[in-house]
């Protein structure tokens, strides 16, 4: 007599024999190896520990932490204060969770099943997140309840814009923190991993859990790629140059000429004092400063100080001063020049741009054209960086820097970090300390953790004037005794943002474009902040968007933009040329005026947190 099939009970393509990948075959190893992995993770906690026993760290988590539930509170508030509301928001929730059931049992009798309407997330990449019948279950509840919950941000009324905001900004940081990814157990490939290996990953990541806190001198200080092969000067920043002039604030280099003749107009760059400058000469490859070398621009870029305590009461005018008056001297000073074409990249360009309108009222010229790359002026649209700056936050981290001198670069690093926690914390979070895989060696990614200290006047400053009371796109902005405007700066702009761009966001960068008094090229590149900067004609990547001058709103520019494929690079030089093509010999670091203090890429570069 025949045996009767067994009905299948099987989700479609789910294969029985994968359940095997699940199953422990040595518990004794396994045992042991979980034992271990205990011990590395006291060692990282001991690490946490000991400087906070010592009084070397005082922890300020209770500040973020009474914003976060003072502005949820909100939210809920909201919600529970109509008993008919929370009923619709409870009903809502559980009515889906019953559709997410109903749907699992028809896939458990193998029935026909509707579409999953729910969004797809790479995050829940591996084919078991659909094919294994718990893992689809855990998948499917959380995207869920994490639309439920953004969806209670966005139908909460008599919220301002701000809060608003800062509600969506939490509630995405929660969610994302407790996605089933995050968690050995709930993760089909951290399971797999820990079953096929007896737990040896997780002794391998508790053991990097420690060491990166330990490397963090009590903080996390979250390995994004493997440090130890990247050196600056040995394999990063290695356009030969040479640094002509020091002040306390900065160093200026001026670059070796590749050419024979060489733009009579030198190019200065001013790059953000938030990370370092070699983001725009990372390798022979990717450099731009190389690039620019070999179009025939005569380079000079200011590498900005790692400040410390001895810093602290340097403000934005004394980075206008010692930095770009200081840089623009140097210039003078080396080639004869009085006149530059100027690049200001990310708060660099700010600096820059309020320099500009400095520069305005004192009827000095000698920046002839100006570019500003991912540059914000006008801070109503500037993301959710405003996330972290109110009167109540302000105050706290003005507190911290005035007993230190300084703002810690880990504080920098970790916000803007969290602007792309999905991407930046938490699949390095998985990698690195469950599955217990070392990152790949990733030169942007070296450059990202190479954090810079701020100093507290200058941050101070730039957060109060910039992020909370946008007083330079006012015309309230108070620079060197003058109330300055970004109306009188007459000279061309060509201003360059990203589509992707999470720090300074096109529409921010967009409007700031109307601000300006003279002639304003608005381009917009692909990709987003580092990447739609950082694109070499030859890779052939991305596109950007041409549309002359920012009139009306950001959309329908862009709508209406012409779209050219690859690198905004030759455009900007094209720009730059017709502005001015006049050619002279080529001009040695220093001319005969300046003695070379150091080789590039300096020695301010190399002090690191």
């Amino acid at each position: 007599m025949e045996d009767k099939a067994e009905p299948s009970r099987d989700f479609p393509g789910f294969d029985p024999k994968s359940v095997e990948a699940y199953m422990v075959k040595d518990p004794q190893a396994l045992a042991m190896n979980v034992a271990r992995a205990l011990e590395n993770l006291g060692k990282a906690a001991s690490e946490w520990l000991a400087p906070r026993e010592r009084g070397e760290i005082v922890d300020s988590v209770a500040d973020p932490m009474t914003d976060l539930v003072k502005t949820l509170s909100k939210v809920i508030e909201y919600w529970i204060s109509d008993p008919k509301r929370t009923l619709e928001a409870q009903t809502l929730l559980f009515s889906s969770y019953m559709g997410i059931w109903m749907r699992t049992l028809s896939q458990f009798s193998g029935q026909p099943m509707e579409p999953e309407t729910l969004p797809k997330d790479k995050r829940f990449s591996d084919p078991d997140w659909v094919k294994n019948p718990f893992f689809a279950f855990l998948r499917q509840v959380y995207l869920l309840t994490a639309s439920w919950a953004e969806k209670l941000v966005d139908e909460a009324d008599g919220l301002d814009d701000f809060t608003r905001h800062k509600a969506a900004f939490y509630v995405k940081q929660i969610t994302a923190a407790l996605s089933p990814v995050n968690f050995a157990l709930t993760n089909p490939e951290v399971y797999r991993e820990t079953v096929a290996t007896s737990g040896a990953n997780l002794v391998a990541g508790m053991k990097m859990l420690a060491e990166d806190i330990a490397a963090g001198r009590g903080e996390l200080r979250l390995r994004h790629t493997d440090a130890t092969q990247f050196a600056i000067g040995r394999n990063l920043a290695l356009t030969p140059g040479k640094v002509i002039a020091q002040s306390e604030v900065c160093e200026i280099i001026q670059y070796e000429p590749t050419t024979d003749t060489v733009l009579k107009r030198p190019l200065l760059i001013c790059p953000p004092w938030i990370n370092k400058f070699y983001i725009l000469d990372l390798n022979p490859q990717k450099s731009f400063i190389k690039w620019c070398v070999e179009q025939g621009h005569t380079v000079f870029v200011i590498s900005w100080v790692n400040p410390d305590e001895r810093h602290a009461t340097k403000d934005w005018e004394s980075y206008m001063r010692e930095g770009i008056d200081f840089a623009l001297e140097t210039v003078e000073k080396a080639t004869g020049e009085r006149q530059v074409n100027a690049i200001g990249y990310c708060v660099g360009g700010t600096l820059l741009a309020a320099t500009l309108a400095y520069h305005a009222k004192e009827k000095n010229r000698r920046i002839a054209s100006a570019t500003f790359l991912t540059t914000q002026v006008d801070f109503t649209h500037a993301g959710d960086l405003k996330v972290f700056v109110d009167e109540e936050q302000l105050a706290a981290i003005e507190k911290q820097m005035k007993a230190d001198g300084y703002l810690e670069g880990s504080r920098m690093a970790s916000a803007f970090n969290m602007l792309r926690a999905s991407e930046l914390i938490w699949p390095y979070v998985v990698n690195n300390y469950l599955k217990g895989q070392e990152p790949a060696p990733f030169d942007l990614l070296y450059w990202n953790s190479d954090s810079t200290r701020m100093a507290a006047a200058n941050h101070a400053y730039y957060l109060r004037n910039c992020y909370l009371n946008n007083t330079l796109s006012k015309g309230e902005m108070t620079l060197g005794g003058k109330v300055i405007s970004l109306k009188d700066v007459k000279v061309p702009v060509y201003n360059l943002a990203t589509r992707e761009d999470h720090i300074a966001p096109p529409k921010s960068v967009f409007l700031g474009s109307s601000l300006f008094g003279g002639p304003v090229d608005f381009v917009l590149s692909g990709s987003g902040h580092i990447a739609g900067v950082v694109n070499p004609p030859d890779k052939q990547k991305y596109q950007y968007w041409t549309g002359g001058k920012a009139k009306g709103n950001y959309e329908d520019w862009a709508a209406e933009a012409k779209e050219t494929k690859g690198s905004w690079w030759p455009h900007w030089h094209a720009w730059i040329e017709a502005k001015d093509d006049k050619r002279v010999p080529a001009r040695k670091p220093g001319g005969s005026a300046l003695n070379a203090i150091a080789d590039a890429p300096g020695t301010y570069v190399l002090a690191r947190v």
